[in-house]
């Protein structure tokens, strides 16, 4: 399986629709109690690809980069806009967004990864496909310079100096998903999108 490290065009993607998917087993019990289960550990994303074309100009750019990618066989990145950034849509992004972890005086290689809270539960997303001049990272508070304080390779930050014990690791960041397309045919009609028809190119969330 192979990932293609583009991205699939913006413009396109800002008027997409889509979002998280869970999967959980259900049983209803003989007492009428439910046993459930979380089949998934973290959400996979599902997108519509389709809705953002108005021309036939923008259906060409989806054949070609549909065509580049060899329909399902490449992955790619894909901008969620609504949720690509460490921090809420309306903010700038800042090096204490997100708390990666805490120091032991050892480690140096922290997961890039995104909390989700609310009613006292929270759900960490990693994040493996940030973006490039983006991340910014903070010890205790400290934000540190890329190059001579942290690398980072879209997925780990890479600190040049084990952070004392209990010193926080947070790191601010702007990162796309990786998808890839659903199906191996894209079907549309420049006659019926003309016409207004809104064509279907859905794309998945993939593991990496």
């Amino acid at each position: 399986m192979g990932f293609h490290d583009v991205r699939f065009p913006t413009r396109l993607s800002r008027g997409s629709s889509g979002g998280p998917e869970r999967r959980t087993e259900i049983v209803t019990l003989a007492n009428g109690f439910e046993a459930r289960n979380a089949a998934w550990e973290h959400a996979r994303r599902r997108y519509d690809a389709g809705v953002g074309i108005s021309s036939g100009d923008d259906l060409m750019e989806i054949l070609a980069f549909f065509e580049a990618r060899r329909g399902r066989l490449h992955g790619f990145r894909w901008k969620d806009w609504l949720d690509c950034k460490s921090c809420l849509p309306s903010q700038e992004i800042s090096p204490i967004d997100q708390e990666l972890g805490q120091g032991d005086g050892s480690t140096t290689r922290f997961a890039l990864r995104k909390a989700y809270a609310s009613g006292g539960h929270t759900y960490f997303r990693p994040i493996q496909k940030a973006v490039i001049g983006t991340v910014r990272v903070a010890v205790d508070g400290a934000e540190q310079s890329f190059g001579t304080g942290y690398t980072f390779d879209g997925e780990f930050v890479e600190l040049a100096s084990a952070p004392g014990a209990g010193a926080s690791v947070t790191a601010g960041f702007e990162f796309d998903v990786p998808v890839r397309f659903a199906e191996d045919a894209i079907d549309v009609s420049l006659t019926a999108m003309e016409a207004g028809e809104i064509p279907s190119i859905p794309v998945v969330e993939v593991r990496l």
